[in-house]
């Protein structure tokens, strides 16, 4: 069986979908921010949650 790696330290999505990394799909959390239609986004999470992450893939 063949295991896709892990993206430690990796923060573009282009990366994982181009390189096979193994992902967790969040795009429900594209669809909540763009529901919510607010003036400034404000993300409050610790260190290494994917901040950046997320704001690649928007």
């Amino acid at each position: 069986m063949d295991h896709k790696p892990l993206p430690v330290g990796v923060d573009h999505f282009e990366k994982l979908v181009t390189r096979g990394y193994y992902y967790l799909d969040k795009t429900w959390f594209i669809k909540e921010l763009l529901d919510k239609k607010g003036d400034v986004n404000l993300f409050t999470r610790p260190r290494r949650f994917g901040k950046t992450l997320n704001m690649s893939m928007l």
